[in-house]
């Protein structure tokens, strides 16, 4: 499905993955810069549309290229800070940020672990697990909103493999 065709209509808190949902996915690589980072065509006009109509949107991302010494923290700032000027340049916002360095799943912050949402919640107690849908490309996306015990839409997401790029077709639309 594509993630313009989602129903956000019974929700009011959206978690976004990142890396093959909101830019191009790199095959066995990583955006480790603002140049390397690409969105996936209409995600920013969606992110638009739903920041008029839900509370709140926030990423929630692996990004165990840090713990490896591919990039840094201030290389993550920086491309996120940009990806969030591009949104809000077209009226839509994401309210945080939440991101894993962990390399491995006995870190309970790295999805499908629950931590990352643990801390939106803490951050933002007004935040309802019934209310909240992840949208996501992956496996992990869907055990993670399984173990956090909301909602999961799966999206088609786009893909490169060196100079190749193909979409990679979502199974279902949502989960519940």
């Amino acid at each position: 499905m594509k993630i313009s065709n989602i129903d956000i209509s019974s929700y009011d808190t959206l978690l976004l993955d990142r890396d093959g949902t909101i830019n191009i996915h790199i095959i066995g690589g990583y955006v480790r810069n603002w140049n390397e980072f690409e969105f996936i065509p209409n995600v920013v006009e969606t992110i638009a549309y739903w920041s008029k109509r839900v509370k709140h949107i926030f990423i929630v991302t692996n990004q165990r290229g840090i713990s490896k010494g591919i990039y840094t923290d201030e290389d993550l700032a920086d491309i996120h800070a940009h990806m969030i000027a591009e949104i809000e340049k077209v009226g839509g916002r994401i309210d945080g940020i939440y991101y894993c360095t962990a390399l491995t799943e006995e870190d309970i912050r790295r999805k499908p672990g629950i931590g990352m949402f643990k801390e939106i919640l803490h951050d933002h107690p007004d935040v309802e697990p019934s209310t909240t849908l992840m949208i996501g490309d992956s496996n992990v996306d869907r055990d993670f909103a399984k173990n956090c015990g909301i909602d999961f839409a799966d999206v088609d997401s786009l893909k490169r493999d060196g100079e190749f790029e193909y979409w990679v077709n979502s199974k279902k639309t949502i989960w519940k």
